[in-house]
This record gives C-alpha cells, sequence and structure tokens, in this order.
C-alpha cells in the first residue's frame, strides 16, 4: 500500500513555477534574447527544428498553469508560444521563429537570495543554409534521464545528490501500513528544500516517484550528473537488539561492528561498479587507480560524514552511541564522489518511528544536514585551497 503524503510534503513536488511578469524576449539587431523566469532551476535541453523554423525547450517538471499565451509579449522575431506537459514528468516550449536563428549560449542561473532561476537563451541571425546545418533534435533523440540530468553547472556550484533508499518492488523496513521507500522519499523532498536554501548547491534526486533504481544505477546517475556529494537515506529496522537514534556510515571493507554488516547485508541487494570508467584496463590496472582516487575521497568523506553528524548534534537530534560507522555499502564504492549513507532512525525503535513520521522532527533533521554541508563545503574548500598552494 502506498503511503499518502502529508499535505506538507505534497507541495514539495518539485514542479518549478513560471513568473510571467519576469519573462521577455528582446530583440537587437542580429540578436534574439529569451528568457524565463521560473521558482527554481530545473533540468532542461535545447535545440531548434527547420520547416518551419522554431526553438524547442524541453523542462523537467514545470508547471505553465496560468501563463498567457503572449509570454514573451511583442518580439518581432517570436511569431508564436506554446508549451505544456507532453510526456510523463516532462513539458515543452516551442516558439515560432520568422526567420533562421541560430542558437549562440543558454545559462540557467540561480539567485542565491530567494532561490528563484532565470533561463537565458541567446540566439542570433544567421544564414538558411547555416540554420538549417544546425537544426534538428539531439543526436537519436534520447531522453535524458529526467532526475538526473545535469543542471548548467557553474564553477565553484555544489551537486549534492539526494538517494531516497529502496523504491518500486523494494519497499525497504515497514510498519503499521508505513514503508521506508516512503518515507525517505518524503524527507529526501525536504532536505533537498533546505539545500536549495544555500546560495551556492544544487540537487538531484536518483528518484522522484515510487519507482525501483538499482544499486548500480543510483551511483551511476551520479556520476553523469557529476555530483560533489552523494547522500543515501534510509530508515531501516533491526530485529535483534534496540538500535536508536542517526548513525552516518562511510565505506569500508570490513565492517566497524555487527549491526553495520547487517545493514550492509540488507541494502545489498545487488552487486555493482564503482561507477568509474575502467573499460580497457586489467585487473591490476583497475585496482590501482581506484585505490589513487580512494585515497583524496576517503578523507573528504570522512570530514563529510562529521560534518553531518556534528549538524545533527547542533540541532538536538538523537543520534545513536556511536552515531559514525563504516562498513561495505555498494550504495557508497563511487571512489571519486564523496559518499555517506545516513539512517535517520530505525523504524523498528518506537522513539525513532514516532520521530520520523513527524513532519517537525524531520524539519529539524533536515536543517541539520543543511548545516553540516554548509560547513563541510566551507572546510573542504579551504584544505583544497591549501594544497593547490
Amino acid at each position: 500500500m502506498m503511503l499518502a503524503l502529508p499535505a506538507s510534503a505534497q507541495a514539495l513536488s518539485g514542479l518549478a513555477r513560471v513568473d510571467p511578469a519576469q519573462s521577455h524576449a528582446r530583440q537587437g539587431g542580429q540578436t534574439l534574447t529569451v528568457t524565463l523566469a521560473l521558482s527554481q532551476p530545473v533540468p532542461y535541453r535545447l535545440y531548434t527544428l527547420d520547416a518551419p523554423r522554431r526553438l524547442v525547450v524541453d523542462f523537467r517538471e514545470v508547471d505553465w498553469a496560468g501563463v498567457p499565451g503572449d509570454l514573451f509579449g511583442q518580439a518581432k522575431a517570436l511569431t508564436g508560444v506554446r508549451f505544456g506537459g507532453f510526456r510523463p514528468g516532462w513539458s515543452r516550449l516551442v516558439a515560432d521563429l520568422d526567420g533562421p536563428f541560430a542558437l549562440v549560449s543558454s545559462r540557467m542561473q540561480r539567485d542565491p537570495q530567494s532561490g528563484r532561476a532565470t533561463l537565458s537563451v541567446v540566439l542570433r541571425r544567421a544564414t538558411p543554409e547555416a540554420f538549417a546545418a544546425r537544426a534538428g533534435p539531439p543526436k537519436g533523440d534520447l531522453w535524458p534521464d529526467p532526475v538526473t540530468a545535469p543542471l548548467p553547472k557553474d564553477s565553484g556550484r555544489i551537486l549534492v545528490v539526494l538517494d531516497p533508499g529502496h523504491g518500486g518492488i523494494d519497499p525497504g523496513a515497514s510498519r503499521e501500513g508505513q514503508t521506508e521507500k516512503d518515507l525517505m522519499l518524503t524527507f529526501a523532498r525536504e532536505v533537498a528544500q533546505e539545500l536549495k536554501r544555500l546560495p551556492n548547491v544544487d540537487v538531484l534526486l536518483t528518484r522522484n516517484d515510487d519507482s525501483f533504481v538499482s544499486l548500480e544505477r543510483r551511483v551511476a546517475q551520479a556520476h553523469q550528473a557529476q555530483a560533489d556529494i552523494f547522500l543515501s537515506l534510509h530508515a531501516d529496522a533491526l530485529s535483534e537488539g534496540r538500535a536508536h537514534g542517526a548513525t552516518v556510515h562511510t565505506l569500508a571493507e570490513d565492517a566497524t561492528d555487527e549491526a553495520s554488516a547487517l545493514l550492509a547485508e540488507r541494502h545489498d541487494r545487488a552487486d555493482m561498479l564503482s561507477g568509474t570508467d575502467l573499460s580497457g584496463q586489467d585487473d591490476v590496472v583497475a585496482d590501482v587507480l581506484l585505490d589513487l582516487a580512494r585515497q583524496e575521497t576517503q578523507p573528504r568523506t570522512e570530514r563529510l560524514a562529521k560534518a553531518i553528524v556534528g549538524g545533527l548534534k547542533l540541532k538536538g537530534a538523537p543520534l545513536n552511541r556511536r552515531p559514525y560507522r563504516a562498513a561495505a555499502f555498494s550504495v557508497l564504492k563511487a571512489a571519486d564522489i564523496p559518499s555517506i549513507l545516513l539512517e535517520i532512525g530505525f523504524l523498528s525503535s518506537d522513539r525513532d518511528f514516532q520521530n520520523i513520521t513527524n513532519p517537525d522532527w524531520r524539519q529539524a533533521m533536515a536543517e541539520g544536514i543543511r548545516d553540516g554541508i554548509q560547513a563541510w563545503i566551507i572546510s573542504d574548500e579551504a584544505i583544497r585551497r591549501v594544497v593547490r598552494q
């Protein structure tokens, strides 16, 4: 049975809203600039088509409700604009062009104060031959993964990939009709909202709905999106013992304790690769390359784990008596991305179950994660600056 999300979680649908008042198209000389104002950044792709000539922009999760048909005003180069949803999770904007305008650049910028985003597309008048040569959908018309299509990545920005554990046919732990997969999807959305308040952080989820995503695919998505941090979210249940409180796990070949080993065994339902491209390499070379990558990543991962523990502690979150642990979780095996697994509590614990199902408690947890990641970003950059010198 699907878990009915609370009203607060339903509001966190991930949909970006269009601001018609701040959206416009301006033409000056041979250049046409199209600006679309959104309530938050979203993945997108764009291209031009010929016969008839038009600009096409595909978006992930944009709500066009209430947007007028004359969205871009009276720009002469645009003879018509159409928009709306056209496949699950995606919407499309089509702008008819009165002549051959070739794409010059596109950029989505996020306002650090409000979290709002502005997509700016610049086109320049071209010859019909040049326009036709560059027009056409992406090669093979392959659709980017709607969860991990990377945002335009500015220098100095940090991309956090949140991984809601389980999903689809894998419900994870359950109690009183509530499942780990649904609770963690709700919590991931709440954490994403908090992280987006940071001025230099973008966020993507490995799944946005109740779908099954393999362990290998979760890490592959993080690599595809060029993630700086990978955070897997869980709330497991242990049949033996009385585990309570949040625990942060990093990767280790040998588990630090029996409970961590058991958790790793429960989570690792499929074996996986690290995500590093080692095609053409023999096993010895592959092991060396992975070891070199981990030599740099492991200290950064350990600092990230401790920073999140510190952020949770400052928010008064209930922590396990040993909050920092390590085990051989396959989902943490990316050699070049600081990756941690956070058990926010245990559904097998009466206290933790009451907390995890409480939106106010989850809000404090999300704020603690945000503060911990922010502290890690500051310290990580300072350390890397020293190393570069």
